[in-house]
């Protein structure tokens, strides 16, 4: 809706018949008058409206979580070689917990979310698996990003290992 009111004000303002010249200048015939500024408040409505609905829409859907561990240390590992972990995220809220997202800082770290919903009071997982790659030596630090339907929406996991060579 927002979009639509702005689209039509840009046309609105577009038209070549609501200009006139003066001087060589453009010079604008649109002039604020009672009924115009009527629709103006009317549009402004209903978008705040639909942005309170929205929002409450979207609240009602926030859940809240909690996890095991924040970080994980692999200690000594080598290069080349696989090293999982797996952080334990329990549904603390009363609405179902969607993990809408896991992302690494960096292509050597991969994690795994759960698939489906967690409902309130279970817990799943989300494995991570850290391959530190030739030339990724000595303290190596990494992070998680999950992103989910909570309050706040990004909670960030560490995992670090110091790699050695073969």
């Amino acid at each position: 809706m927002k979009i639509n009111f702005i689209f039509i004000l840009l046309l609105v303002s577009c038209n070549s018949d609501n200009f006139t010249k003066n001087d060589g200048k453009l010079v604008s015939t649109v002039v604020a008058n009672e009924e115009n500024e009527a629709e103006l408040k009317n549009e402004l409505t209903e978008v705040e409206k639909e942005e309170k609905e929205r929002l409450e829409k979207e609240a009602s859907n926030i859940t809240s979580m909690s996890f095991d561990k924040m970080e994980y240390d692999f200690g000594k590992v080598k290069v080349d070689t696989d090293n999982k972990t797996v952080f334990y995220v329990t549904n603390t809220g009363k609405k179902p917990l969607i993990i809408e997202g896991v992302s690494a800082s960096c292509g050597c770290t991969t994690p795994t979310k759960p698939e489906q919903a967690i409902q309130p009071g279970k817990r799943d997982k989300i494995e991570v698996v850290f391959h530190p790659k030739p030339g990724q030596l000595k303290e190596q630090s990494k992070t998680v990003t999950v992103t989910a339907n909570t309050d706040p929406k990004m909670v960030v996991l560490n995992v670090k290992a110091f790699v050695e060579e073969k």
